[in-house]
């Protein structure tokens, strides 16, 4: 069914006709209730053996439908009054009225989405939906966990958990009433937020996701809408998580806090007065390599040294490039940004690293800088010129500044190494941190 959807949806205006004139008329009449055909992938629920589906998306990429269908789906049988796989659901939202105005009657919702011949009965006394097939549908609110001690049921919806202010309690509670008929399963329709209820759900074995942004929806949503949300909040942290439906962690003690470099981001900027390009090299260029961490940044040099502000325009970083692709990936940047110097670290590659880029380029302005002291020490100073509002972002940042909010006092807090992270360090200690002990003690020109 689901490739028949994706042909229909490719083909001619003639082959659809020809299609929809094909179809008896009982089956015309039942097209726009069969979900399967017209659903977006992610809103379908995955194969194989789950406990736990979690639609993780933008504002408006259709996880209400998805959850509303998926529920259809678990009550319905073949026909109005036979049996579905399920009998007693639970419906949870953060409010009873939102589960009352979101869930069941909102545009996406469950009356919204099912046929006439099997609408259920809204019982308001009872805060519950009754099938035709004697299945119900029972409203509660997670700002009530309480209330979902003592019943049971073998299917359960549950949306927007990521901004429930008792999370963990209503979750808890949840999973204890989830208890009947051989398989109970659950659905989570939710924005991701930095909640720690969200993120083990997400690590749980038993869970699968699937991910949409806002924008793969865009054939039901005004198109003035997503022109305005686009151009005010894309390239932005909130934007990754509202439009782009990305779990964004910050983890305690982040070096740089999302507020932080959401603050530093602009699209307004100046030509700096220097660019340097530096490079955090893998040792190997496999499959299994870090990234190389190649970093753009300007600075704006009005005033004495510690007045200058800095800029990071580009990041340039590849993922398991062999020796020659990341080489070649740092003259392009160096030539596309004009920039005044390449700083490469090269603990591990000495000499190697300039010869590669000489290589490329022999006239290529180079300087070689050595790792003395732990990737936290480095980072701290850098740190600290975000705090002091001197450093901005150009828009666009995305995998960068996902590295930067899981850099802590205690390291890395995220997989594999920071390598992106370490060139943005060399680079800001290239353009501010070194040129500023330079003027403050003249004695010392060390660059660590």
């Amino acid at each position: 069914m689901r490739s028949a959807a994706v042909w229909l949806a490719s083909a001619t205006p003639d082959v659809v006709d020809e299609f929809l004139h094909g179809l008896s008329e009982g089956s015309f009449l039942a097209l726009p209730w069969v979900f399967e055909f017209w659903a977006l992938p992610h809103q379908l629920p995955p194969e194989g053996a789950w406990k736990s589906w979690v639609v993780m998306g933008g504002r408006g990429a259709g996880k209400t439908r998805a959850g509303a269908e998926w529920v259809r789906a678990e009550v319905e049988g073949p026909r109005p009054g036979d049996p579905g796989r399920a009998r007693r659901v639970a419906l949870v939202g953060e409010t009873i009225d939102q589960v009352r105005d979101v869930m069941i009657f909102g545009d996406s919702g469950i009356l919204a989405c099912t046929p006439p011949d099997r609408r259920p009965e809204w019982e308001a006394t009872k805060k519950r939906l009754v099938w035709p097939n004697g299945a119900t549908a029972t409203a509660y609110s997670a700002h009530d966990p309480e209330s979902l001690r003592g019943p049971q049921f073998d299917a359960a919806w549950v949306d927007e958990l990521a901004k429930w202010k008792k999370a963990e309690a209503a979750w808890d509670m949840l999973q204890f009433a989830l208890r009947l008929g051989d398989n109970p399963r659950q659905v989570v329709t939710t924005t991701p937020r930095n909640v720690a209820t969200l993120k083990a759900i997400l690590k749980n074995p038993s869970t699968v996701v699937t991910h949409a942004p806002t924008v793969a929806n865009r054939a039901y949503l005004a198109a003035s809408f997503l022109e305005e949300v686009t151009a005010r909040y894309a390239g932005t942290a909130q934007g990754r998580q509202e439009l782009d439906g990305l779990l964004l962690e910050e983890v305690e003690g982040s070096l740089w806090p999302l507020a932080r470099i959401e603050a530093a981001q602009s699209d307004d900027l100046d030509p700096p007065d220097r660019i340097v390009v530096a490079v955090d090299p893998p040792v190997t260029g496999h499959a299994g390599s870090d990234e190389c961490g190649i970093v753009v940044a300007g600075v704006y040099m009005r005033g004495p040294p510690q007045d200058w502000r800095a800029v990071v325009l580009e990041d340039a970083s590849v993922s398991r490039a062999s020796p020659e692709v990341w080489a070649r990936a740092v003259v392009a940047a160096y030539e596309r940004h004009q920039a005044d110097r390449v700083v490469a670290e090269v603990n591990q590659g000495g000499d190697l690293v300039q010869t590669l880029l000489r290589q490329i380029d022999p006239a290529l302005p180079f300087r070689a800088v050595r790792a003395m002291r732990g990737k936290v020490t480095r980072a701290e100073p850098v740190a600290a010129l975000y705090e002091q509002g001197r450093v901005i972002h150009r828009r666009g940042l995305d995998r960068l500044e996902d590295q930067m909010v899981r850099m802590t006092s205690a390291g890395f807090s995220g997989k594999g190494s920071p390598d992106r992270v370490d060139a943005l360090v060399w680079a800001l200690t290239e353009l501010v941190i070194a040129p500023t002990d330079t003027w403050q003690r003249p004695q010392i020109r060390t660059i660590y």
